[in-house]
This record gives C-alpha cells, sequence and structure tokens, in this order.
C-alpha cells in the first residue's frame, strides 16, 4: 500500500436545472402539472452536483424526472451567460456550505 494521498479534488458550484412531476406532499400549487427548479449545488464534478440535488429533492417530497447542467461559472461565462451579482452570492453560498440551493421555482400548468 502507498502512504500517498489521492489528491483532493476541490469542490466547485454547478448550475442545474430539475424538472420535477407531483407527488403527494410536494408543496407544489394544488392545480401545477410539475415544476421547474433552477439550483446550484456543489460538487467535485457535475455528476456528483446532480445525484447530491436529486437526493436532496427527494428526500424534500419532490418527484425529479430531469436534470440539465450548465456547468460551473467559469463554463457558463464562457459560453456567453451573463451571471448577475445575486445569481454569483448564492453560488458562493452553496460552495461554501457545501449545500444545494433552490434559487427559483417556476410551477407548470396544464392549459385545460
Amino acid at each position: 500500500m502507498s502512504d500517498e494521498k489521492k489528491p483532493k479534488r476541490r469542490q466547485q458550484v454547478f448550475t442545474l436545472l430539475v424538472e420535477v412531476g407531483r407527488k403527494d406532499g410536494d408543496g407544489l400549487p394544488e392545480n401545477a402539472t410539475g415544476a421547474a427548479l433552477l439550483c446550484y449545488a456543489s460538487g467535485v464534478d457535475e455528476a456528483e452536483a446532480v445525484r447530491e440535488t436529486v437526493a436532496i429533492l427527494k428526500q424534500a417530497e419532490l418527484a425529479p424526472l430531469d436534470v440539465t447542467g450548465y456547468g460551473t461559472p467559469e463554463e457558463r461565462a464562457a459560453q456567453g451567460h451573463e451571471i448577475e451579482a445575486e445569481e454569483r452570492e448564492l453560488m458562493a453560498r452553496a460552495l461554501a456550505e457545501n449545500a444545494v440551493i433552490v434559487a427559483q421555482m417556476t410551477p407548470f400548468f396544464s392549459e385545460d
């Protein structure tokens, strides 16, 4: 066995858009069909951030259906995304607290 430790991978923050469906006790408006959640999640890579986000949303009685990753702030900036100061503060908080921050929730409604 080697006494050398693997280099510790640095935590980063990722922007994720999570689509959720309906589930009893989910707290969504009564006539909503689901919602989109804009989340900032920390992880050593995007896959870990997605796993942690899905696990936390399930604990919160939500039903995650799909996750779209938009990368780190650096990756987003390279793609031309403008990141407001408030958004950067939430990202910094997610990183500092090793947490998942739900920044915005937009319910979906059927047009029936």
